[in-house]
């Protein structure tokens, strides 16, 4: 059996790691490792203006830093209302040190007089793969959905509490862990992602 290639999932969040290796799965062709407990690298500052260049950004410094092949995600919240805001800005809304809360509730009060049909809104997932310099591939996901009016359920994180999905009639956090990542726009482009890998891995170029 071919040894395991080793890839880094380029963040220091906690709940981001979780979710991603329980959509990764397991498979004996790849070992993923993280920030969580794994290794170590300074974050760079995402400076990009797109959620594609802030991905690429922090893979591109986990690559150089662990010399190892590294993906990285960039999630950003589009409301149509607010003509794609928060977008690129979503984690850091409220202030470069908010709390998932402070960014929802930011929303929430910025969004206060819009009705419900007019609160439609998507997440997009955009996970970069690089290996140093070379960018292997760019996949993204998209899950659409409204903005709630108050904060609804206890699971997941971000701004889950205030995404409502439509067939549902329930929010990201009212999901269970399994159900979110069954349909969630992080669980669309990592899919999309471990796919691009087995290929890659198939190749040879892994």
């Amino acid at each position: 059996m071919s040894e395991a290639s080793k890839i880094v999932i380029a963040t220091h969040n906690e709940d981001k790691v979780k979710e991603i290796i329980s959509i990764l799965g397991s498979d004996d062709r790849f070992e993923f490792i993280s920030g969580v407990g794994d290794i170590d690298w300074d974050e760079p500052e995402e400076v990009g203006t797109t959620l594609e260049e802030n991905a690429t950004i922090k893979a591109k410094t986990a690559s150089k830093s662990t010399g190892m092949v590294a993906i990285a995600d960039d999630t950003g919240l589009e409301v149509d209302a607010l003509d794609g805001l928060p977008g690129v800005h979503s984690s850091r809304y409220a202030g470069d040190d908010a709390t998932y809360e402070d960014n929802y509730r930011k929303l929430l009060g910025v969004m206060v007089e819009i009705p419900l049909i007019e609160r439609s809104a998507r997440f997009r997932t955009v996970v970069s793969c690089v290996s140093g310099n070379d960018n292997l591939f760019v996949v993204e996901g998209v899950l659409n959905g409204y903005i709630t009016d108050e904060p609804l359920g206890e699971h997941g994180f971000g701004y889950d509490p205030v995404f409502l999905i439509p067939h549902l009639q329930r929010t990201l956090a009212q999901l269970k862990p399994d159900e979110k990542n069954a349909i969630s726009h992080r669980y669309l482009a990592f899919r999309k992602a471990l796919k691009k890998l087995v290929s890659l891995y198939k190749e040879g170029l892994l």
